[in-house]
């Protein structure tokens, strides 16, 4: 009796790796973005959590105050990589039925 559920289980773990590759695949080529001051900087991440663009208005580039500047790129950046992660977690949640699976590798 074991020997077919064991064939079962692993038919079943075979369809989850798909199910997570696939997703990551699609995550890969989802884009969120996040913006700072206004608009001046835009920040665009993959939904794997990777940045993938980085657009900065003229009107913020300012020689006399760069340290504006940086902190408009690093506010954009980091909203941009966190919608990567929350997507990241939304999606996870849709494959595993709402259950945290550690390690699952996203």
């Amino acid at each position: 009796m074991l020997g077919p559920m064991k064939g079962s289980l692993g038919k079943m773990m075979a369809q989850q790796l798909q199910r997570l590759q696939k997703m990551q695949e699609e995550l890969a080529a989802e884009r969120v973005e996040a913006s700072a001051g206004g608009g001046m900087v835009t920040a665009t991440a993959s939904g794997m959590g990777e940045l993938v663009g980085l657009t900065i208005a003229k009107e913020a580039v300012d020689p006399d105050d760069v340290e504006m500047l940086q902190d408009l790129v690093l506010a954009a950046v980091r909203e941009a990589l966190e919608k990567g992660r929350e997507l990241q977690q939304k999606r996870a949640a849709e494959l595993t039925g709402g259950l945290n699976i550690p390690g699952l590798g996203l």
